[in-house]
């Protein structure tokens, strides 16, 4: 019998593939990550989108990138240079109002009086009962989950796990209990009142969800948005020098170093699967890598809707894995800019703090409300919520002097159009992305006229390019049937498919979507107890 080329050949060479890869070789396992485009990154890549203009191209803001993996990989050492935002968020609410949010607590508490002094008084209960629950989720994130039981439920049953939640105060249980079951109105309503202090927490319930702040599990969503740190500082966002691409340079960098095989334009056609075993790939060139496990770092519902053949897993076994949901609702843009926005509520196009902040319009919570609705009726809403970076007033690499990128991350447009409309028709996304330029003009009046170019990718691009079904950034809502022992499917939430030999290491797996590393971080370890005890290639 010939012996396989490698340990691990690694479908997919986004950031989860690079940092499983960098695992692996460094437990002097030989691996092997194909990735179908020409460049590695998946989604957190950086591109020359204009002349002269880069940007990230889908994933585009660090907070999330889980220290430990910055650490074990060495990504600094690689050059991976992380800056800090200014400040947190700024809601442009009218023609004389916008909020800034800044890090510092007391003014943050401010900032929320200035809206309303009962919310501002609520606040510090709210942060500290946020951050325990986050604190509790920083601590199940490195976990692998039980493979048993199902959902919250599983997690009480599982040893180190269940003690840690058992651990907790009945308040914080409810708490947490509510964190993964209620909808982020419905929490945020149990402590603030006004509807713009509401909508500027409910916000990271919907990003990515394609939910309104009514639908029940939004308010996990909300949490999951809250665990990442940046340089050591929890709830700060950031920026990486030379876009998001940094990263995934210095993962590829890192496992490099360490022995790792990388090749680009190498699709992968099918899973080769053995005698109930998953022996290697075959490319889309017609080639094979035979290898004694394969980890793929694409969704689960990819994985089984278009790599496996249908002769080799049973329906029963298929059927879990494609009804996985998926769709986030979202519609990304890049925009090469002549000057900075000027916004009514706080005029001048120099920069000024607020230009350096996560720029949101949503100013309310029926207004959040209405996006969703208007989606799911009509494919788009009319007034969609906008969240707006402008990394070239942080990184001057972006763009030419005086001139600037600005990122724009949209909710909610319909996964699929209604109709016989379909996102594969131009004209639908190049409208869409005028009404989205329209919605930051009614802010900032200049900016339509500032646009000099646009890139523009609607779910349909986001499949086409990364492999996200439907669009969807987290490989799989994160919704309480898709989150920890239920992700990807209940049965299957050790990074263990059911086929020997087959893994999954992306954010279709524990603890889900979001630049993290954890998924490949943990998947590497489930992988390396099962390879390791094994007779290695010579």
């Amino acid at each position: 019998m010939t012996a396989p080329d490698y340990d691990v050949a690694i479908i997919g060479g986004g950031h989860n593939g690079l940092t499983a890869a960098a695992y692996l070789a460094a437990a002097k396992l030989r691996v092997i990550v194909l990735e179908k485009n020409s460049v590695v990154g998946g989604a957190a890549i950086t591109e020359e989108f204009a002349p002269g203009f880069r940007n990230s191209v889908a994933s585009y803001t660090v907070s999330l990138l889980n220290p430990k993996v910055i650490r074990d990989l060495e990504l600094k050492r690689f050059g991976l240079d992380i800056i800090e935002r200014p400040a947190g968020n700024f809601w442009p609410l009218d023609d004389t109002t916008g909020v800034l949010m800044p890090y510092d607590f007391t003014k943050r508490i401010a900032a929320i009086a200035a809206l309303s002094r009962k919310d501002a008084d609520a606040y510090p209960r709210y942060d500290a009962a946020l951050e325990r629950a986050a604190k509790v989720l920083r601590d199940l994130v490195p976990r692998t989950p039980p493979n048993a039981g199902g959902g919250l439920l599983s997690l009480l049953k599982g040893g180190v796990i269940g003690r840690r939640l058992l651990g907790l105060s009945i308040d914080d249980q409810r708490q947490l209990l509510d964190l993964f079951t209620a909808s982020a109105a419905d929490f945020l309503g149990r402590w603030f009142v006004n509807e713009t202090v509401k909508a500027m927490f409910a916000f990271d319930g919907i990003v990515g969800a394609y939910a309104s702040p009514d639908m029940p599990g939004t308010a996990y969503v909300l949490l999951h948005h809250c665990f990442g740190e940046v340089n050591g500082k929890p709830g700060v966002w950031g920026h990486a020098h030379g876009g998001m691409g940094a990263i995934t340079r210095a993962m590829a960098a890192s496992a490099q170093s360490r022995g790792v095989v990388i090749r680009t334009d190498a699709g992968v056609r099918r899973v080769l699967i053995e005698n109930g075993r998953a022996i290697g790939v075959e490319l889309t060139s017609g080639e094979t890598i035979n290898a004694r496990a394969v980890a793929a770092n694409i969704g689960p519902k990819l994985l089984f809707r278009d790599l496996i053949d249908a002769a080799d897993v049973s329906d029963d076994v298929r059927r879990p894995f494609i009804a996985i949901k998926t769709g986030s609702g979202t519609f990304r843009m890049n925009v090469a800019l002549s000057e900075l926005p000027n916004f009514t509520c706080r005029p001048g196009t120099r920069e000024q703090p607020h230009h350096a902040a996560g720029i949101i319009i949503g100013p309310t919570l029926a207004y959040l409300e209405q996006a969703y609705i208007d989606a799911r009726t009509t494919g788009w809403s009319t007034q969609p919520i906008v969240e707006m970076l402008i990394p070239s007033t942080l990184d001057a690499s972006l763009a030419p002097p005086g001139k600037h990128v600005a990122s724009l991350f949209v909710q909610h447009v319909a996964p699929k159009l209604p109709g016989e409309r379909s996102w594969g028709n131009p004209a639908e996304r190049e409208t869409f992305a005028d009404v989205v330029i329209d919605t930051v003009t009614r802010y900032a009046p200049n900016f339509r006229a500032s646009v000099l170019h646009r890139q523009v990718l609607s779910p349909l691009d986001l499949e086409q390019r990364f492999g996200l079904i439907d669009g969807d950034i987290f490989h799989g809502q994160l919704n309480l049937g898709q989150l920890f022992s239920a992700r990807p499917v209940l049965g299957h939430a050790d990074y263990r498919m059911p086929i020997a030999g087959l893994y999954l290491c992306g954010s279709g797996a524990h603890p889900g979507g979001g630049v993290t590393g954890v998924p490949g971080m943990n998947a590497a370890r489930e992988m390396i107890r099962d390879l390791k005890p094994m007779r290695r290639l010579v």
